[in-house]
């Protein structure tokens, strides 16, 4: 019993610390200088085909007019760069089975060893087991940077992870995923 309770920790832990996490990339136009770039606005168009609430594009634009500020830009009628965001959400499911003590042959691999209990007896090798369900939705947000004048993508990044639908903390999810995509603007070119 002790088992269960220890593996049901470690999976709520596991849970935890992958809802928190996200991934973050970033592509962009090497010939681009982007030390020129120092207004910014937004693709008006773009932005209202974002499918998602109103009241989320405003967090989220929000979150990008903080992060851009703090790097020194300016929101202009007049923008050198213009900022567009798209997103995709998809919900996913995740089936655990329990780990256990497998017996001779019958559901672990090897005579009496832990294992992951594939075989005849389930995955406590003579019965028994678990299966922990769990539902999330993962979502990626993508904010694209537009040089104004040529109307050219110059910058590209790209934020997925968990979501959250409690309200009081949406801001605060918002603010991670556009924080940690708006660290890799401008790009820094590597140095050869």
């Amino acid at each position: 019993m002790k088992t269960i309770k220890f593996l049901s920790v470690l999976f709520i832990a596991a849970v935890a610390a992958s809802c928190s996490s996200i991934r973050v990339d970033a592509d962009y136009d090497e010939a681009v200088d982007f030390t020129h770039y120092k207004t910014y606005g937004y693709l008006k168009d773009g932005v209202d085909k974002a499918e998602i609430s109103d009241l989320d594009k405003k967090r989220i634009l929000k979150a990008v007019d903080a992060e851009l500020q703090k790097k020194g830009f300016t929101k202009s009628e007049k923008p050198d760069v213009l900022v567009n965001i798209f997103t995709k959400a998809n919900k996913e499911v995740n089936i655990n089975q329990g780990f256990g003590y497998g017996g001779y042959g019958y559901g672990g691999f090897g005579y009496g060893g832990w294992g992951p209990g594939w075989g005849w007896g389930g995955p406590w090798g003579y019965g028994g087991g678990y299966n922990a369900v769990s539902t999330h939705t993962e979502g990626t947000l993508y904010i694209d940077v537009i040089d104004a004048s040529k109307k050219e993508l110059v910058w590209q990044g790209v934020g997925s992870g968990v979501l959250t639908q409690d309200r009081s903390k949406k801001q605060e999810r918002i603010n991670e995923f556009v924080a940690q995509i708006i660290a890799k603007f401008p790009p820094q070119k590597d140095k050869k």
